[in-house]
């Protein structure tokens, strides 16, 4: 055997055990929900501003629903009451300097469906997450708290989404014509 195929197979053989190792560690892409028929229409209803209301409206347009303006016959509403971030120390350094802290995310949530009954009763979903804070960098503290709450943004869209989706499955949020009928 030459050197060039020797090579190629080497080559091959380690691309097929990295593909391996990495969907056996129960790594999967992220895909959009399948959400069921009486959440086609959704009207978003999020305190506040920022970015988590942008990024569940995106989300929920990529899953293939209408995200619309207003509230109204024939549409869904999520409601989201509470989206807030805090911020909590976990160590202390020498001389009671602060060297770790953790940043969590509340979100809640409830759905109503497009005949005005409840479909999902409020949820409330936690997250966090922690980071080590350096006194000398300033500047690279508040860049790592915003990529924090960023990723944590990320992470609450898809948890809500996926809570969306497990709801239509179980029969929690009733088929499109069923809603309809009554």
């Amino acid at each position: 055997m030459s050197f060039i195929k020797a090579r190629r197979l080497f080559q091959a053989s380690l691309l097929l055990m990295s593909v391996l190792a990495v969907t056996a560690c129960g790594f999967h892409l992220r895909q959009s929900a399948a959400l069921p028929p009486t959440l086609q229409r959704i009207h978003l209803n999020v305190a506040g501003g920022g970015e988590f209301p942008r990024m569940l409206s995106r989300a929920l347009e990529t899953s293939g629903v209408t995200v619309e303006d207003d509230s109204g016959a024939g549409i869904a509403e999520l409601r989201v009451p509470t989206a807030t971030f805090g911020t909590d120390s976990l160590t202390n350094g020498g001389y009671v300097r602060i060297t770790e802290y953790s940043v969590h995310y509340q979100v809640q949530f409830d759905v109503t469906g497009p005949d005005g009954k409840l479909l999902i009763p409020l949820q409330h979903i936690n997250m966090s997450r922690e980071y080590s804070y350096d006194a000398t960098n300033t500047v690279g503290n508040a860049s790592q708290v915003q990529e924090i709450q960023h990723s944590l943004n990320g992470d609450m869209v898809q948890a809500i989404l996926f809570r969306l989706q497990a709801a239509g499955k179980h029969g929690l949020v009733a088929p499109a014509s069923a809603a309809s009928t009554h």
